[in-house]
């Protein structure tokens, strides 16, 4: 690798929290070499076609995923533990990738959509019944997608405030590591006692049906792999999705214009949700990746045993792909976007993720005429320190 020109991006501008960090315009090649906050150097990738032939290059692992440049003090070196799907490659990923497949296909998926509808529209009836403010956030966007996940899962809701402060932790960057160690602790331990649960008594559930799906392939999973892969799902489909609800409330408020012509016109919804994907990237570091032989991307050689991150976020606001790229506009056809990822590791939940972003687009808006922030821009606080971007509450309120 050559010199270091700089550092990686991670500040986004206070004044424009919404846009990604201006850091990835100020890099001086599509290409660029940067020191990362783990301690290791790395090259950045910024164009979205670069960015799409990396994630679907083989020779690229994904053992250090899915952001841990970020991570001050993490060790790119560790081993990868069983069923941790996001850092696993070649056979045992594609092994564990097939199993769960049939669980997120577009027919299953839409067979769930008048569920999540009820649950959509069940949270927005205890919002209309409170008191004003609401925080959206709080009361709304993150338990809509818990209690989604937690029933696809087979996993007990009762138990949602403890793993979702768990989770938390878990997807932070510079948190305490005394508490990280003991949120990662907590949250094995109560998905391998639910997984031994599921082993002894099967449920019809998808740990249940993984379990059953592993002995009819000849394909058994361990208690280990289980647990892992009960993790990944659980924090992943919550986390993700809460905040872009979350954070799409808020641009659209941003942006009242945008806001009332998915109100006026539900059909809109799902281009706003790729739309919304594209633009708000909340995937914000990129994905991290290990060159295990030499790979050519744009005009550099990225040597055997040298890291590169995909900017995603910056990929999504590329002008040559998305004409006035910087421009919420939800009749954008934004399909190719990055939000997801690409490639094998490309996002296992996004067709879920998309069905409940639909549906929190078509129900909600036109059920809270006049909604509002019910504070200032100016005093909501961002997740800057976390892997996946969003707001750690949006207080509303509506006519």
């Amino acid at each position: 690798m050559t010199a270091t020109r700089g550092s990686f991006p991670v500040e986004r501008d206070p004044a424009c929290p919404l846009d990604p960090a201006p850091g990835y315009r100020e890099l001086p090649e599509r290409v660029s070499a940067v020191s990362c906050p783990i301690g290791v150097d790395a090259w950045v990738l910024t164009r979205h076609s670069d960015i799409r032939a990396a994630l679907a290059d083989r020779r690229l692992s994904s053992r250090g995923a899915p952001s841990n440049h970020v991570v001050a003090g993490a060790d790119p070196n560790e081993p990868v533990a069983p069923g941790v799907l996001l850092r696993l490659d070649g056979d045992e990923h594609s092994r564990l990738r097939k199993l769960l497949i049939p669980e997120f296909t577009v027919r299953r998926v839409e067979a769930l959509r008048p569920a999540i509808a009820r649950i959509v529209d069940d949270h927005i009836d205890a919002m209309l019944a409170s008191t004003e403010p609401v925080d959206l956030y709080r009361d709304f966007a993150l338990p809509v997608p818990s209690l989604v996940i937690c029933e696809l899962l087979g996993v007990p809701y009762a138990d949602r405030d403890s793993f979702e402060k768990q989770s938390a932790l878990l997807v932070g960057v510079d948190g305490d590591p005394e508490a990280f160690a003991n949120a990662a602790m907590q949250v094995q331990q109560f998905m391998a006692q639910l997984v031994l649960s599921k082993m002894q008594s099967p449920t019809d559930d998808l740990l249940g049906r993984l379990i059953q799906r592993g002995a009819e392939t000849g394909a058994n999973l361990t208690v280990e792999e289980l647990v892992s892969l009960g993790i990944t799902l659980l924090v992943a489909g919550h986390e993700t999705t809460a905040n872009m609800i979350a954070l799409s409330t808020l641009t659209l408020l941003r942006r009242p214009e945008q806001l009332e012509a998915l109100r006026s016109d539900p059909d809109l919804a799902p281009g706003a949700a790729e739309e919304l994907l594209r633009y708000l990237s909340i995937v914000h570091f990129g994905l991290f990746r290990y060159a295990t032989e030499d790979v050519e991307i744009g005009e550099e050689t990225i040597r055997a045993g040298e890291w590169l991150v995909a900017a995603l976020s910056a990929g999504n606001r590329e002008e040559s792909v998305y004409p006035d790229a910087d421009t919420l506009d939800l009749t954008r056809n934004a399909r190719s976007h990055l939000a997801f990822g690409h490639g094998v590791h490309q996002c296992l939940g996004q067709q879920l993720a998309r069905v409940e972003l639909q549906e929190v687009f078509t129900r909600l808006y036109p059920r809270l005429p006049g909604l509002r922030l019910a504070v200032p821009f100016e005093e909501i606080k961002f997740k800057h320190d976390a892997l996946v971007y969003g707001v750690r509450s949006l207080p509303i309120a509506w006519d």
